[in-house]
């Protein structure tokens, strides 16, 4: 299936529109591409309970493939507090309130462009 969308941007965008349809809390994007080869952009967020972070993973999936992005790999099941969504130029980090604090994504990846999920 072909990836439709524009841009690794794009592909951003419809991630946090999807997370935010499914209430994630606390949606965050860094565009890495200046940073990293390994993407663009990471897209992170958190769920409050492990049924909104299985959703939330399904919502993600299920708008990038619409838009003929199917993901290369995900890491984590149903038991994970911490889900990975590789899309190669987009990756979603899906976090646990607490496993997020404890990782702190933000704090490792500082040197990134934080975009507000508004503006992609």
């Amino acid at each position: 299936m072909k990836n439709t969308a524009k841009s690794p941007c794009e592909l951003a965008k419809l991630a946090c529109n999807a997370l935010d349809d499914k209430k994630a809390e606390d949606i965050k994007v860094i565009d890495i591409s200046e940073i990293s080869v390994i993407a663009d952009y990471f897209v992170i967020a958190s769920a409050s309970n492990s049924n909104q972070l299985q959703a939330l993973m399904d919502a993600v999936d299920e708008a990038l493939y619409k838009v003929g992005c199917t993901n290369g790999n995900i890491e984590g099941n149903r038991r994970s507090s911490w889900l990975l969504m590789d899309y190669k130029d987009v990756i979603v980090h899906l976090f646990s309130r607490e496993d997020r604090l404890f990782y702190d994504l933000e704090r490792i990846w500082q040197d990134g462009k934080f975009i507000d999920p508004a503006d992609l």
